[in-house]
């Protein structure tokens, strides 16, 4: 996956001061998808022989420490020259995985879910298979932006997706977030983010892990305050949240004009 080009301005600009801080570089790798999957996917190898994956990005890098931290950086520049074209339409998804996951990470504290930092995680990596879409069908987001506006009860995201390509953007982020060796819960948050109404009205094989539902809680939630179907989807409307808004919301335990309220707070705090 491509790197943020920005990002990668920013990170060799840091790792050639005298004194690079890693404090600075974790918070900049953590605003982006590409180079966080790498981070996660070397740190889960066989060989640093962790007895369970880690989903955090903070903690990964405590343990890969400064000199692998900046290896990893510049092989991932090589990597990442695209066209100004591609850099313009990725900005979307950029954008939008930077925001859902400070909005997870807000919302996980705020409801009280354990587990903060994966709740981050899911909402960087959960989109995860949109670039390598792109990257694989030049019109793939003409048919993303069709897939938002068909969405409904009935009528899940992926679905267009599947009828038009075969595939869809949540399978190929299941197999990216595999391929990183991510935790399995967070694989799976990330194969179902658009199957939510099946697993919230207990459909779906998935629905008895409460970790999984969650972590899809907050996630669908911080992905209807940050307007992904906007961003991404180009709609007014969010016909995807309209369909699992009661369901969620009972779930996690806030009622409809609590959640508009810390909604509308959210928005504010990030100038949306």
């Amino acid at each position: 996956m491509p790197p943020q080009p920005q990002i990668l301005v920013d990170l060799q600009f840091e790792q050639y001061m005298p004194d690079p801080d890693l404090g600075t570089i974790a918070r900049l790798i953590a605003q982006d998808p590409g180079l966080s999957g790498a981070l996660l996917k070397l740190v889960n190898s066989a060989q640093f022989g962790l007895s369970n994956k880690i989903g955090s990005i903070q903690r990964a890098v405590d343990l890969l420490g400064s000199r692998s931290i900046i290896n990893l950086i510049n092989a991932q520049s090589i990597k990442g020259e695209m066209s100004d074209e591609t850099i313009v339409t990725l900005n979307r998804f950029w954008d939008t995985a930077q925001d859902v996951a400070n909005t997870c990470l807000t919302l996980a504290k705020r409801t009280g879910i354990q587990a903060v930092d994966e709740a981050y995680t899911l909402g960087l990596f959960h989109d995860c298979g949109v670039p390598l879409m792109l990257k694989r069908f030049p019109n793939y987001m003409d048919v993303l932006i069709e897939a938002y506006a068909q969405a409904g009860p009935g009528w899940r995201v992926v679905d267009t997706e599947n009828r038009a390509l075969n595939t869809n953007h949540s399978v190929v982020g299941y197999y990216t977030a595999k391929s990183w060796r991510l935790p399995e819960h967070l694989s799976a948050a990330i194969a179902n983010h658009h199957n939510a109404l099946a697993v919230f009205s207990d459909e779906s094989s998935h629905s008895a892990h409460p970790q999984l539902k969650n972590l899809l809680a907050v996630l669908k939630m911080a992905e209807h305050i940050c307007a992904s179907y906007r961003v991404l989807g180009d709609q007014n409307v969010d016909h995807e949240w309209d369909a699992i808004a009661p369901l969620v919301l009972d779930y996690i335990g806030l009622s409809e004009y609590d959640f508009e309220s810390l909604k509308q707070n959210l928005r504010e705090a990030s100038g949306h």
